[in-house]
């Protein structure tokens, strides 16, 4: 007997579980929006060194004070070695014999150039601002607007790992009213202070809300959620995050100050902490945390909420308590992280599952965080980026209701490594064809997250399952703090990033399907023993079958030599 057993009698999947489903939705949106916010309060204009002109500079303005820009230009901005406008430098004197027709410098001079001692201008033509323009975070400065999204994901990562713990301790709804409220002050705060040191502490704080929404949220709606909702709760989540990601080209589009689209990303916070109060706690944490009478309240609640109001009435906290032993018995057994490691088939399963997970989640923040490399609009490749989830998605559920976990989830894994990879020998002059296979490769990684989240689940016995799912995640973490550092590589060698992007998904596909086994339709295992029995006798299947292709090979070769010597007895 378990908690799903008490919420069939009182509506199931009713009234109740759509509406709280409903209003969880709504945060999540918006905080996906915030998860890659930095590809537009970040972004990189074009931008080139300030020089100032004096009227009475040179002869060469033959009485003609109002040069076009363009002739500026060539007079105070060199071209690099690509014939590009040079970003980081100026001539330290301005090459004034330039604008003579068909002018250049003799072959013995060189002329000499400078950094950017005045500033730099930008075009503001996309970006009305960002935290690049405001603070000058480019040529020197270039690699802070990486180290800002690196400490967003550890923000993200010391998020899972604190609020994880303190919503078992103090409950997910007191917890995720916290949230909304840390999001909201942070969030505001991250828009409105003045300089880079506070934006980076702040963009932390929010990092670390985003997981706590993210894991509460999905405690909240399946531990209210019956069994048969389950898989449908979590695919609308999983939806709800990918339609973030869509709003948030369309609202960035809209709203193009840095400091006012961070601002509004974050009002709806303020919302969301109002109407928190309303939500219900988990029943099933206060039961296990003996706390009966509220329990029996909100149970009754709902149940009111469904039209079961008679059903509720039945409920008494004995019953409860019945249906409840044994997952409160269950969590008298403690089980540490040595666990996953201390013996052979847990070893296999936690170091093949740590590749995957780091490897999909480095792959999909070194696609998803760096928009603008593409050429075109970012607006629009956000969009799609956003938008290849939801059939990249329905495909992966597909292929793993029909053929497998394990198919699936090296199936993708090595086609986003190969999307990646292959987007290296594309000219950068086709941009249209360079972004769908980013796209794609964004996509596949999608389809492995979900695939990840469910194969994960099901290879790690009941009994350690929240702690595997929980090392996992933080694998995942640590690929989104590495992948922006990564980047900073592509300053100095623009190909190597892509070839790492790339690699790390390939590799983890190839270890997912020679080391993991098959889940689909088998029988979950609940202690660490079971793994270990099902370990052995996969080995000891696959031991009787090499020894049965080599008796057939040895009756083959035997049968070909009888052969011989018949023919050749024949031909004496």
């Amino acid at each position: 007997m378990a908690f799903t057993d008490l919420l069939e009698p009182i509506g199931g999947v009713g009234a109740f579980q759509i509406l709280h489903s409903i209003l969880l939705a709504f945060p999540v949106c918006i905080v996906a929006c915030h998860n890659f916010l930095q590809n537009f309060t970040a972004a990189i204009p074009f931008h080139h060194c300030q020089f100032q002109v004096h009227a009475n500079a040179t002869p060469y303005l033959n009485g003609n004070n109002s040069l076009s820009h363009e002739d500026l230009m060539r007079v105070f901005i060199p071209l690099d070695g690509s014939q590009t406008i040079e970003k980081c430098r100026r001539y330290s004197r301005p090459q004034w014999q330039l604008l003579i027709p068909n002018a250049t410098l003799p072959n013995s001079t060189v002329a000499e150039t400078e950094p950017c001692l005045d500033g730099w201008v930008y075009d503001r033509s996309v970006f009305r601002s960002s935290i690049i323009t405001e603070w000058d975070l480019v040529c020197d400065l270039r690699s802070m607007r990486q180290m800002a999204q690196s400490v967003y994901m550890v923000g993200v990562l010391l998020g899972g790992a604190i609020f994880g713990g303190l919503s078992d301790k103090f409950g997910r709804k007191t917890i995720l009213v916290w949230s909304y409220m840390q999001m909201s002050v942070a969030g505001t705060l991250v828009a409105f202070l003045p300089n880079f040191t506070t934006y980076v502490i702040f963009r932390l704080i929010s990092g670390m809300t985003f997981s706590s929404v993210l894991l509460n949220t999905l405690c909240l709606m399946l531990e209210w959620m019956p069994i048969r909702g389950r898989t449908l709760a979590g695919t609308f989540i999983g939806y709800v995050f990918t339609f973030g990601q869509m709003v948030l080209s369309g609202v960035a589009y809209a709203i193009r100050d840095w400091r006012w689209l961070q601002f509004s990303v974050t009002a709806p916070f303020y919302v969301f902490f109002l109407y928190s109060w309303f939500l219900q706690e988990s029943g099933r944490w206060l039961i296990l945390n003996g706390k009966m009478d509220i329990a029996l309240r909100n149970l009754r609640r709902v149940a009111w909420v469904n039209r079961k109001e008679e059903e509720g009435k039945k409920l008494t906290k004995e019953e409860m308590k019945a249906q409840m032993q044994k997952e409160i018995n269950g969590r008298k057994s403690s089980h540490s992280l040595l666990d996953l490691v201390r013996t052979p088939g847990m070893r296999r399963i936690t170091c093949c599952l740590m590749m995957v997970w780091f490897s999909t989640s480095f792959a999909y923040y070194g696609l998803a965080m760096d928009l603008q490399k593409f050429g075109i609009s970012v607006y629009l490749v956000q969009f799609c980026f956003g938008a290849i989830d939801i059939p990249a998605k329905l495909v992966a559920a597909l292929i793993m209701s029909f053929v497998g976990r394990r198919v699936t989830q090296a199936l993708f894994l090595i086609l986003a490594g190969s999307m990646i990879i292959a987007n290296i020998f594309v000219p950068t002059e086709m941009k249209v064809l360079r972004t769908a296979l980013a796209a794609l490769g964004k996509g596949c990684c999608a389809s492995a997250f979900m695939c990840a989240y469910l194969y994960s689940g099901e290879l790690f016995p009941t009994e350690i399952r929240q702690t595997g799912m929980g090392f996992s995640d933080v694998n995942a973490r640590v690929g989104s703090v590495v992948a922006p550092i990564i980047h900073m590589i592509g300053d100095h060698l623009p190909v190597l990033p892509a070839i790492i992007f790339g690699t790390a998904p390939i590799i983890s596909g190839i270890a997912a399907s020679c080391f993991l086994t098959e889940t689909r339709n088998q029988q979950l295992c609940d202690t660490i023993q079971e793994v270990e029995a099902k370990r052995k006798g996969a080995d000891t299947h696959l031991k009787e079958e090499e020894e049965e292709a080599k008796k057939k090979e040895e009756l083959a070769m035997l049968q070909m030599l009888q052969k011989s010597d018949t023919s050749f007895k024949n031909a004496i």
